[in-house]
């Protein structure tokens, strides 16, 4: 196969910018080149260089548009994305209403097809390569994202959503269906091309201690995979959580309790954490996931970014969809920065590209695999185009370097911005 050397100006990381200062973590090559060879990275560096080293190369010219690793969502619900931006609900109001009677569409094979079909197009149109995804209790919607995903030869995380209480009766399993149906799915499709599986309980209080029991069974079975759930969103869930739970230290313990407390977690949303909940996280090596434009748009709270990076816990950033607002990982990262306002923190625009890549590939346990500009990495790149309108032209124009530059793309832009979408190395059309 020809190699394809990318030129344009690159960014890529080697550090954590939230734990060190940016400047030593963030690197820039206003004059790049990204090698891809098959389906991989082979080479970053000069562009000029690259292109003397490789005179074979076909040659893709960006002239000053941004070549960055893909965007990677580490918390969406692909299921919810024909409800996205539903008015008017808090989280529980909101997904009785909402979320509830759109998943019960999910045990039809094709309507699943179409919506993962959809939600994963709308992804790669706004430069994002990697879903980390909850489906429903229907075996047929993993199936559906699971297939609709190797047909673009994407790298994702999903897992069968349980649970077998506190929902609409047509959402119920039970803790034995849950076992049964995650263990078979986990064994048909977790690393099977690019798919990893993710034992899925939504969240404490749509589960019995039963089911969790047998999810923590499952798990204990398959440590490396990723078990995913929800954690601290809100605080009236904090409160029903007590209720349901009156012997759980915290609403963290709900999960320590029946083993879903591990170094392959990620739990989403944690905004309302106790100090021993933070202290387990770091302690386990767990993840979290900030979900910003979800946390605004049902009212949940101001994510302790800062404090969870300075404390060791690997973060990364999601769209939430369908209770986040927008398929767009950079509205997510101008949410994020906003949030971080509010909290008295300016993050950089170096910090917000981390998590929205890098980080969240960390947080994923997939870093050197996706979210970075590295050599060996998956050819996952997306191409930003700093001027994509005429209000971001007018400021970028003005910029006095490439972070200058960046910003207004970040707070302002949206599917406008991305220039192109590479996959495994292939132009996505």
């Amino acid at each position: 196969m020809t190699d394809t050397l990318l030129l344009g100006q690159t960014l890529w990381f080697d550090g954590n910018p939230l734990v060190g200062p940016w400047a030593d973590c963030a690197r820039h090559d206003s004059a790049g080149g990204v090698l891809i060879r098959d389906d991989v990275i082979a080479a970053v560096g000069n562009g000029a260089t690259l292109r003397r080293d490789n005179p074979q190369a076909k040659i893709v010219d960006y002239g000053r548009d941004l070549i960055h690793a893909g965007f990677v969502d580490a918390h969406m619900h692909y299921p919810q994305t024909r409800m996205i931006a539903s008015w008017g609900k808090q989280l529980i109001d909101w997904l009785n209403t909402y979320t509830f009677p759109q998943e019960a569409k999910f045990g039809d094979k094709a309507y699943a097809d179409a919506v993962a079909a959809d939600t994963l197009d709308l992804a790669l149109a706004h430069g994002t390569t990697t879903l980390t995804s909850f489906c429903t209790i229907h075996t047929e919607s993993v199936d559906a994202f699971f297939e609709a995903a190797a047909q673009r030869n994407m790298a994702v995380v999903a897992g069968k959503t349980c649970m077998d209480r506190n929902a609409i009766p047509a959402l119920h399993d039970t803790a034995q269906s849950a076992y049964d149906d995650s263990k078979a799915l986990l064994e048909k499709w977790h690393d099977v091309g690019r798919a990893s599986y993710a034992i899925t309980p939504r969240f404490s209080p749509t589960s019995t201690p039963d089911q969790l029991t047998a999810l923590g069974a499952l798990w204990g079975e398959f440590p490396h995979v990723l078990m995913q759930t929800h954690l601290s969103e809100q605080l009236p869930e904090i409160a029903w959580v007590k209720d349901l739970f009156p012997q759980a230290r915290d609403y963290l313990d709900t999960y320590e309790a029946f083993g879903l407390l591990g170094e392959n977690g990620l739990y989403g949303h944690a905004i309302h954490l106790e100090d021993r909940e933070v202290a387990r996280l770091a302690e386990v090596g767990a993840a979290v996931v900030h979900c910003p434009t979800s946390n605004t748009f049902i009212g949940s709270g101001l994510f302790d970014l800062m404090g969870v990076a300075a404390a060791g816990i690997r973060t990364g950033l999601a769209t939430d969809t369908g209770g986040g607002s927008s398929f767009s990982m950079l509205h997510t990262m101008a949410a994020a920065y906003e949030i971080g306002q509010l909290r008295g923190v300016a993050l950089h625009p170096a910090q917000l590209m981390w998590l929205a890549t890098a980080g969240s590939a960390q947080a994923l346990r997939m870093e050197g695999q996706i979210g970075n500009l590295a050599v060996g990495a998956a050819a996952d790149i997306c191409v930003l185009d700093l001027a994509s309108t005429r209000a971001i032209a007018q400021r970028e124009v003005r910029a006095d370097d490439i972070w200058d530059a960046l910003f207004p793309t970040i707070m302002m832009g949206d599917d406008r911005a991305v220039r192109d979408v590479w996959v495994a190395g292939q132009r996505v059309a």
